[in-house]
């Protein structure tokens, strides 16, 4: 779990649409906040590029100013909030800041002071999503969002699995979320249908030996889930009280694609936050997310929490990030 929590707000009222969640989620774990404005020096044309010194003062006191609103606001429905104010370019900042404070959950609003896009993640977000390594719930600001900031309640939670170790770290994260707020917890798989491609029309043998590994596929996935299911319902004798475990509910689907199977599942079933680990079985430690991760990110029209299974030591670095540190060090 998680015990600091990362909120990073650029003063616009679209980034303001993660409070709600920072306190459904800080009430849920008992995480402190830290909210985070970063100021990017504007330069002025010219010889010397120089910056503005009475501009910027005013504008590091508008940023702490604002900052210490938003922290009295969130302390009002009870939660420990410290308020940082950084310089330099924003996302650089954030990855940096959430690397080495121990932060446990970077929380970020889609869209920002740049305003919606066609795009579902604005540059900024993109990039704090794919370089800091750390959990991250991403919050689309172009969804009603209520102005309650201690009303929100989650009331149906999706954790897709594919039967591997990986993508069940996402269930103890996604099981006090659905214990706090008593929501019903969606336990997901898909089986994919095998891809055989070939220019003429399958043969009746090789329908047939689909259709087979396809059922294999599906008997082995229930008992997953259902083995799951079981270690609920039936919880060691030392354990938290049977009552305070969520009403969980398993959905196995048949498809052609896992991703787009898992979008109209969110659609049909009214989920309002998908929990995902980074990866599943066939995730390597070469990128800090696998393909449904990154298709949610892209696509997904729901708050998304994803749980990343890697440390930070076991993520390789990419070579633009390698060449990036040999250029620095010039």
């Amino acid at each position: 779990m998680f015990k600091h929590m990362l909120v990073p707000l650029d003063g616009s009222h679209l980034a303001e649409c993660v409070l709600p969640h920072a306190t459904a989620l800080s009430h849920a774990f008992g995480a402190r906040v830290t909210l985070l404005r970063v100021l990017e020096r504007a330069v002025t044309a010219g010889r010397g590029q120089s910056v503005d010194p009475l501009g910027w003062h005013l504008r590091k006191a508008e940023a702490t100013s604002y900052l210490d609103g938003v922290g009295i606001r969130l302390q009002e429905v009870g939660l420990r909030t410290e308020q940082i104010l950084l310089e330099g370019q924003a996302a650089e900042r954030i990855v940096e800041f959430a690397r080495t404070h121990d932060v446990g959950l970077v929380l970020v609003s889609s869209h920002g002071r740049s305003g919606l896009s066609y795009w579902n993640v604005s540059s900024v977000v993109e990039k704090i999503i794919l370089s800091s390594r750390v959990p991250t719930m991403i919050v689309r600001a172009y969804l009603p969002v209520t102005s309650d900031l201690a009303g929100l309640r989650y009331q149906r939670l999706l954790v897709p699995l594919d039967c591997s170790q990986r993508a069940e770290c996402a269930l103890p994260l996604a099981t006090t979320l659905a214990r706090f707020h008593e929501s019903q917890l969606l336990l997901a798989h898909v089986v994919t249908r095998p891809e055989m491609p070939r220019r003429a029309p399958l043969t009746e043998e090789e329908v047939e030996l689909a259709n087979r590994l396809v059922e294999r596929n599906r008997l082995e996935a229930s008992r997953c889930l259902e083995q799951l299911r079981s270690d609920w319902n039936n919880p060691p004798s030392d354990s938290d009280p049977p009552q305070l475990y969520p009403d969980v509910q398993l959905r196995l689907l048949v498809g052609d694609s896992v991703a787009a199977a898992l979008h109209e599942l969110v659609k049909r079933e009214d989920v309002d936050l998908v929990v995902l680990s980074a990866h599943g079985y066939s995730g390597g430690t070469r990128w800090p997310y696998g393909s449904v991760a990154l298709n949610f990110i892209a696509y997904g029209t729901t708050p998304l929490l994803i749980v990343q299974d890697l440390s930070q030591d076991e993520l390789e670095s990419t070579r633009v990030e390698m060449a990036a540190r040999e250029h620095k060090g010039h």
